[in-house]
């Protein structure tokens, strides 16, 4: 079940920022993340704010959410916007909500605030949870970007992760949307789940290949507290993952992706082109502004980050009310900006600044740089970017660049 939310200070009721967080609204990109909460089950790993039927309780419904965002656009466009360049609908499963449904809510953005000209405009997807007719739909809808998630190709891995769609599923769906007009497909992948082999990995990555996607996720499990598969592994039902198996599954992505055409852009994110890189997260990454709608959703403007109430029962209600549904709020530091910049853009293959870092942070690097953990050329050039083995090694990197 999703976690409890962060403490915070009180969301004002109208939902106003203040004016340090207004001035600069959309300088470094604006976007918007929907989330929708529906899930059809919930898979063993997933500790993310979604519901199925059975936990939704009553007050809150598929049919009437595309309303409930609509609602929470009405109060955000009294509070402040600019156009935009990306949106991204994620999850739970957005797909559980008909085309028509998704449709109303992207052009409510657009009349919000306004779709930038060449926009990028996501949604996830469950592989079983899309067909032909609805991504045709979805992209007439002005849906240009789709992103399905795989996790394996092999069975067996599929039933530990409790996926409930068939192993060929996910890349035959990622044929489909090429075929309905998406002008970029990605695939998300799992690696390290217990008893995956070797040869199931390199058959996913084979699979994910075939399939003529052009973006590639892959993560490491994560073991989150309060899940089925967490009370699993307490019980000693299933093993933990581990940690050398991780990064031979990270080293056999690079190996098939790049060979494939497919380059690194973000630790777990590898994509054909330059334009194929999923801007929306790299709005994230980069330190833009992005105003997130739904329950449990997270928005950041101006050094302002809020979040909204959890539960999609509390929040249609807050909303239907004419209430900002942000339900605690923290006005970041520089020094916390400085933090987030360094621990986000490290991870990128543009780098890092090293003008960027303090004192502390530039010897790190320069510690890092002798033990083969940045590219010594770019490392001339005046940035910090990470080699294959620092990227395996991202997390202890990063902290020894910080203050």
């Amino acid at each position: 079940m999703p976690g409890p939310p962060p403490d915070g200070e009180p969301v004002p009721s109208d939902g106003s920022l203040p004016d340090s967080a207004l001035s600069a609204v959309g300088r470094r990109g604006f976007g918007v993340y929907v989330h929708v909460p529906f899930c059809a089950s919930r898979c063993g790993y997933c500790d993310f704010n979604t519901y199925t039927a059975g936990e939704l309780g009553g007050g809150a419904s598929r049919e009437g959410y595309a309303d409930a965002v609509l609602a929470e656009l009405k109060l955000a466009a009294s509070v402040t916007g600019a156009p935009v360049d990306t949106v991204f609908v994620g999850g739970g499963t957005p797909t559980l909500l008909d085309p028509g449904d998704l449709g109303r809510i992207l052009e409510g953005i657009d009349r919000t605030w306004g779709l930038a000209d060449g926009a990028e405009v996501t949604t996830e997807a469950n592989p079983e949870s899309v067909d032909p007719r609805s991504l045709r739909a979805l992209r007439a809808a002005g849906f240009t970007r789709i992103s399905l998630g795989m996790q394996s190709a092999a069975p067996s891995v599929l039933a530990i992760l409790d996926r409930k769609h068939t192993a060929g599923r996910a890349p035959q769906a990622a044929v489909e949307a090429r075929e309905a007009g998406f002008e970029h497909v990605n695939l998300d992948l799992i690696y390290g789940t217990p008893g995956e082999r070797p040869e199931d990995f390199a058959a996913s990555l084979d699979a994910v290949i075939r399939a003529g996607v052009d973006h590639v996720s892959a993560y490491s499990l994560i073991v989150e507290d309060g899940t089925r598969m967490a009370a699993k592994m307490r019980r000693g039902e299933l093993p933990y993952p581990e940690d050398d198996v991780a990064a031979d599954r990270y080293l056999a992505a690079e190996a098939a992706l790049g060979g494939a055409g497919f380059s690194w852009y973000e630790v777990s994110n590898w994509a054909t082109t330059q334009q194929a890189r999923c801007r929306h997260n790299l709005l994230y990454w980069t330190g833009g502004d992005w105003w997130g709608l739904g329950p449990g959703a997270h928005s950041h403007v101006g050094g302002v980050r809020w979040w909204n109430v959890k539960h999609p029962t509390a929040y249609a209600k807050r909303v239907g009310e004419g209430v900002s549904p942000g339900l605690g709020r923290e006005i970041l530091t520089d020094a916390d900006r400085h933090v987030e910049d360094v621990m986000l853009r490290v991870r990128l293959s543009d780098g890092l600044p090293v003008a960027a870092l303090d004192a502390t942070g530039r010897k790190g690097a320069a510690q890092a740089l002798g033990d083969g953990l940045l590219e010594p050329g770019a490392y001339d050039d005046g940035r910090v970017v990470l080699t294959l083995r620092g990227r395996l090694l991202a997390d202890a990197v990063i902290r020894d660049l910080l203050p």
